[in-house]
């Protein structure tokens, strides 16, 4: 047996994402529910309240960790936002006194 007498006669290659070879989801004219508010945006709106918010509220607000939230405090006040700290009941209290 000889190469030319084992090679098949094959159909011509296509890419993975060549057109029309995958199903498209069909387009909805529904109008799409508004997204929940991103955990950072609770944060803010807990630190723009007239006493602000301590440590254990933004924690249970949105699940993170202490060393997570006092990170997402850090990262405000690098876009702009001043963050005032004070004591209420011998717990430090944080507050958004100015923003971009």
């Amino acid at each position: 047996m000889t190469n030319e007498t084992q090679t098949k006669a094959r159909r011509p290659r296509r890419m993975a994402r060549e057109a029309g070879t995958q199903p498209t989801a069909p387009k909805t004219t529904a109008k799409a529910e508004p997204k929940a508010a991103s955990k950072i945006s609770v944060v803010v709106d807990l630190l723009k309240r007239e006493h602000g918010a301590t440590l254990d509220e933004m924690v249970q607000a949105t699940g993170w960790l202490p060393h997570t939230t006092r990170a997402a405090l850090t990262g405000l006040k690098k876009k702009g936002h001043t963050i005032q700290k004070s004591k209420r009941d011998d717990v430090t209290c944080y507050r958004i006194v100015a923003e971009v």
